[in-house]
């Protein structure tokens, strides 16, 4: 395994690992986090309703999303799914005005594009296994 390729390798399991435990330890909590993410849109022009449903399900987008990019299972198709949630979460994060947690935001959805352009380098993954 080149360097390259053990580099991605090493990218794509620590970002699986990062959706991973962000669903995890959502999950046991739901409620909880799901009433805390729709509170921070008071007073903005999002509907609670709207804040509260994604709420529920984000843990398990990000819990299934970090588990197929760490085994690297269809790696391209589930790295767009999470530069879409990505953008998502910036939309959201933008109408809070919580700019914090745009540049955060903005830190991941860089991530996911290099793993994108150099997906070349993908090994050790379901979806490269005769490579």
């Amino acid at each position: 395994m080149s360097s390259q390729q053990l580099a991605y390798v090493l990218a794509r399991i620590t970002l699986g690992l990062n959706f991973l435990l962000h669903g995890l330890v959502r999950i046991p909590k739901l409620e909880k986090f799901a009433s805390g993410l729709a509170s921070g849109f008071e007073g903005t022009w999002m509907p609670i309703a709207i804040a509260e449903g994604f709420a529920y399900i984000l843990p398990f987008i990000e819990f299934l999303l970090g588990l197929l990019i760490l085994i690297g299972f269809k790696t391209r198709q589930v790295l767009v799914g999470a530069a879409i949630l990505i953008m998502l979460l910036i939309f959201g994060s933008g109408l809070k005005e919580d700019w914090g947690a745009v540049g955060t935001q903005m830190v991941y959805a860089l991530f996911i594009f290099f793993l994108l352009v150099y997906l070349e380098y993908n090994r050790l993954a379901l979806d490269t296994k005769s490579k």
